[in-house]
């Protein structure tokens, strides 16, 4: 079954996208067991979330289409920004200051080797 693309979206984690974009330009283009071994090993708290998703479409393409897990390959792995949360923290002088509590969707789409 050559081409055939599988994927997983965690939606809604409450982290920056820039943050967990470096997380996932880590681990595109690996197999998924490197892809999960070296998730495991990061400092960075995006990435347990990323492992996750990666864990996801793993369990898809297996119970789903009858694949593989040793031969899937990390096709692409991405983090778009989701809806923000507004809140006010107190200021100087009485007043207020905006800032956005950020959220992430990531989307991780994995397939067969050579496919």
């Amino acid at each position: 079954m050559a081409g055939i693309e599988v994927r997983a979206v965690a939606r809604n984690v409450r982290m920056s996208p820039q943050k967990v974009r470096l997380i996932c330009d880590a681990i595109k283009g690996k197999g998924v067991n490197e892809a999960l071994s070296v998730l495991r090993f990061m400092p960075q708290r995006a990435s347990e979330p990323v492992a996750k998703a990666v864990k996801s479409a793993i369990a898809n393409a297996e119970n789903n289409l009858d694949l593989d897990a040793q031969d899937l390959l990390v096709l692409r792995a991405q983090a778009d920004e989701a809806l923000s949360l507004r809140r006010f923290r107190a200021k100087a002088r009485g007043r207020i200051g905006r800032f956005r509590r950020r959220a992430t969707h990531i989307t991780v789409v994995v397939a067969e080797r050579g496919g």
